[in-house]
């Protein structure tokens, strides 16, 4: 993937992902925080921090998704697209490596906190907390009220056809990529069985594959509250 990565397409392909989920999340109606957030004494700049770590995970989550969609496609035994000529992106793309990211572990949270955790690998059915709920806790009282005005939505019927609407985009456009490696499922199955059973990699990577449309998805609702 490493080619494809820095290709044009891929970034266009990306930022096209996050467009079309960030409309999504559009349609949940997400109720904004800010006035809220000020209410209980964050300043602008606090609330511009925590907005800068949303956009690091806005941007990163979409590579991440399209390269575990690669993935999927290709040990399920699919072929990427057959166009191996690529032209690199001229630019660095993404938010500034200057933002860090302090992540809360469940072992430094507090009690109000760690039930928020609780409520997310409940809720979503998870045996972790994804690292982007682990920056957004740095700010203990925000992560709270953002996850309580999401969490409502989470298995409604919107809130299911926004995360497949990601799903099947990031499906539609990863077949379509040029293909530059011309990796294809043999290939990738025999570099998955060297690390362990294909049946286990294919396990995971399905989980990971089906698991970032629901978090990209979040991600952006949580952008939406701070508009």
């Amino acid at each position: 993937m490493r080619e494809l990565a820095a290709s044009r397409a891929f970034v266009e392909a990306c930022s096209a992902l996050r467009a079309a989920a960030e409309e999504a999340a559009e349609r949940l109606a997400p109720a904004p925080l800010v006035e809220a957030l000020v209410a209980k004494g964050y300043a602008e700049r606090e609330i511009d921090d925590i907005r800068g770590i949303i956009d690091v995970f806005s941007h990163g989550n979409m590579p991440y998704l399209m390269i575990a969609t690669a993935a999927r496609l290709l040990l399920d035994g699919r072929e990427l697209g057959g166009e191996t000529e690529i032209s690199a992106y001229p630019d660095r793309h993404g938010p500034s490596m200057e933002r860090r990211l302090t992540l809360i572990e469940p072992h430094h949270a507090d009690a109000g906190t760690a039930a928020v955790y609780d409520d997310i690998k409940a809720t979503l059915g998870l045996p972790f907390v994804n690292s982007d709920y682990r920056a957004l806790a740095r700010w203990p009282s925000y992560f709270a009220m953002a996850w309580d005005g999401l969490s409502g939505t989470i298995g409604t019927r919107g809130y299911d056809a926004a995360v497949l609407s990601v799903h099947e985009f990031a499906v539609g456009r990863m077949a379509e990529l040029p293909n530059p490696r011309g990796l294809d499922p043999d290939t990738l199955r025999s570099a998955a069985a060297k690390d362990a059973s294909l049946a286990e990699v294919t396990d995971v990577v399905r989980l990971f594959q089906w698991l970032l449309p629901g978090l990209i998805v979040n991600v952006a609702y949580f952008r939406a509250q701070l508009r």
